[in-house]
């Protein structure tokens, strides 16, 4: 079960200034070793390691085809790719160097099948926390759960197109739509 806070945008630049939004609450992460170690125990006959290994063998060579300039779709994950971070525009296509206007490329990922909003969203079920790393979370008096239970499922949530979801994260400080 997916559980979320509320947070209210506080920069008065903003577009939604002084809105509410839903932020999930991030339980844990789990490194290569624990999702190794996760996967050994679901039935498999791979041990822990054998199956740590052949991830990171993936993952180094997912890397070394990305910086050959291919992408590299793995179903129901994502297909990865790499971008490039301009720091600025040039004028004009002579004045373009790479020193002045590329600051360095960035690792993007759009989920494909299972992973894809759209399929999440059908299996989500979600829950409004009550604590988060043993503290309590502040609550206004009309918070907008409207359920009752404090637990949906949604119906139609966030981003249900195949977008390029090519974010780092951040704390929404962009001016840009909320999301999380």
């Amino acid at each position: 079960m997916l559980r979320y806070i509320l947070q209210q945008i506080k920069i008065t630049s903003h577009k939604c200034f002084g809105k509410w939004f839903a932020k999930n609450v991030v339980e844990e992460t789990i490194d290569l070793d624990a999702l190794a170690e996760h996967m050994s125990t679901h039935n498999s006959p791979y041990s822990k390691g054998v199956i740590k290994g052949l991830l990171t063998d993936m993952i180094g060579c997912i890397k070394e085809l990305l910086l050959e300039g291919k992408n590299v779709k793995i179903d129901d994950l994502a297909i990865f790719s790499l971008g490039i971070k301009n720091k600025e525009m040039a004028l004009k296509e002579e004045d373009f160097t790479m020193s002045k206007n590329i600051e360095g490329v960035k690792l993007k990922a759009r989920a494909t099948g299972d992973l894809m909003s759209k399929s999440l969203n059908l299996e989500a079920t979600m829950k409004k926390a009550t604590f988060v790393n043993g503290k309590l979370t502040t609550v206004p008096s009309n918070s907008g759960n409207t359920s009752g239970s404090g637990s949906t499922t949604p119906s139609n949530g966030g981003n249900t197109g195949s977008g390029d979801n090519t974010g780092g994260g951040g704390d929404n400080t962009s001016g840009g739509p909320v999301e999380d």
